[in-house]
């Protein structure tokens, strides 16, 4: 078995293949005349689209509110429920859930890093 260092390794290698090519591709794609017509078609579409969502949440006003606030509550909630099981996990104990349809839900764990200054 691989090291994690030797794993860690070969993922920064491949991010910078990944990183020179996608430089290419952008690069070869500026040159294309069509490609520049489409982005700034694009540019209004998005524009377009943007004006139309702020005048029907506008109009919607208060219920506009209401999901904005809904969205908001689930992150935290999401959040505290993320700090229960683990804090059950460590405890040892079962971390399963069900919901109203008697669903199960089981979790999933994921280990990243990041950069430390």
């Amino acid at each position: 078995m691989q090291s994690m260092e030797e794993v860690f390794e070969k993922i920064q290698e491949q991010k910078e293949i990944r990183k020179e090519i996608s430089r290419e591709y952008k690069e070869d794609l500026v040159m294309k005349d069509d490609y520049e017509k489409l982005m700034e078609e694009i540019k209004v579409l998005r524009d377009k689209k943007k004006t139309l969502e702020n005048i029907v949440q506008a109009e919607m006003g208060s219920r506009w509110d209401e999901l904005e606030k809904a969205k908001n509550e689930i992150t935290t909630f999401e959040q505290m429920l993320t700090d229960i099981a683990m804090t059950s996990l460590m405890d040892g104990k079962n971390i399963n859930l069900k919901d109203k349809n008697n669903t199960e839900y089981e979790p999933s764990y994921k280990i990243t890093f990041k950069k430390i200054n």
